[in-house]
């Protein structure tokens, strides 16, 4: 049993538990802006419910920007569909397809590096 005030050896003693987001710097790929483009992510939903989503960020890894801190913004998609769309499981990792931007957005869960304009979204078939 950990004792209740123990505290990780090489964690700072003035941490506060947040969850900063690093890499809010990070530079994006200029060229990539307007492009056509498939990426494969997990979906942090923005707006909808839990069997559609017409907003969310796609992030590299499951559970970022929820239960671990966000990743640099340049490894962050902001989505938006024009009409909701299935999610099948939060858990399993999807393809995305659409416009890319290197249009940044900003909200509660973190700073993202480019924006998307969603055409599909399909089960990642690795």
């Amino acid at each position: 049993m950990v004792p209740p005030n123990y505290q990780a050896p090489d964690a700072p003693f003035d941490h506060d538990g947040s969850m900063q987001q690093m890499g809010l710097d990070a530079p994006v790929v200029e060229s990539l802006d307007g492009k056509l483009v498939k990426i494969p992510g997990f979906v942090v939903p923005l707006e909808g419910n839990n069997e559609t989503t017409s907003e969310f960020l796609l992030v590299p890894y499951f559970g970022a920007c929820i239960h671990v801190p966000p990743p640099p913004a340049n490894q962050i998609v902001y989505v938006k569909f024009s009409e909701s769309v299935p999610i099948d499981n939060l858990y399993d990792a999807v393809w995305v397809t659409g416009t890319l931007t290197t249009k940044g957005w900003e909200g509660d869960l973190a700073t993202v590096g480019y924006s998307l304009l969603g055409m599909s979204v399909s089960p990642y078939d690795g």
